[in-house]
């Protein structure tokens, strides 16, 4: 079977299937009763679609990740509630991740103003790494091609549009530090 032009086996494509059709529908792991059901599911069919996937990886209700074939994601890590992952991701350990982000890995190709954007397709795509022990905030809009160093905290709304240092805490649209971890622990 091909996926946008991507010989896959049929076992990965069937849990493709599963995922979209029915677990991407259960309720979030936090539900009482059916959450901790709803999270063993998902990550059972999810570990075999991912090119990549730890233990105790978490996907929560809605997420959205395409196909899931370039995706990597570390141990004790999750994609939250309703978020949107596109491309070559990877996720390290220790990742917590609120809900409705957006991670793309692409974006419209605008450069020519003789023919509609419309027309012009996409540009080049861009891999996304997030490192170990990153907290991103609730609705964070990743623009493609970034990096989110290890220990880094990015708050709720932002855009983040360039690479910070590790154990920075990020906000903001556009992206700006706030401050380095680092200096509050001394």
């Amino acid at each position: 079977m091909k996926i946008k032009g991507r010989e896959i086996e049929a076992s990965r494509f069937l849990c493709i299937i599963i995922y979209y059709a029915i677990l991407k529908h259960l309720p979030a792991s936090t539900t009482p009763v059916v959450g901790k059901l709803a999270k063993k599911l998902r990550y059972s069919c999810c570990r075999r679609i991912f090119k990549e996937c730890g233990k105790n990886v978490n996907i929560e209700h809605g997420a959205v990740f395409g196909s899931g074939l370039d995706i990597c994601i570390g141990d004790n890590s999750g994609i939250g509630i309703d978020c949107v992952v596109s491309g070559q991701i990877t996720i390290g350990r220790d990742v917590m991740m609120g809900p409705q982000c957006y991670i793309l890995d692409a974006n419209h190709d605008f450069s020519r103003t003789d023919i509609p954007m419309i027309q012009q397709g996409h540009s080049k795509k861009m891999p996304t790494v997030i490192e170990d022990d990153v907290w991103i905030g609730r609705q964070v809009i990743f623009t493609p091609g970034r990096t989110v160093k290890k220990g880094s905290i990015v708050g709720a709304g932002c855009v983040l549009s360039k690479d910070f240092p590790e154990y920075s805490i990020i906000g903001g649209n556009p992206s700006k530090l706030i401050r380095n971890r680092i200096s509050i622990e001394k």
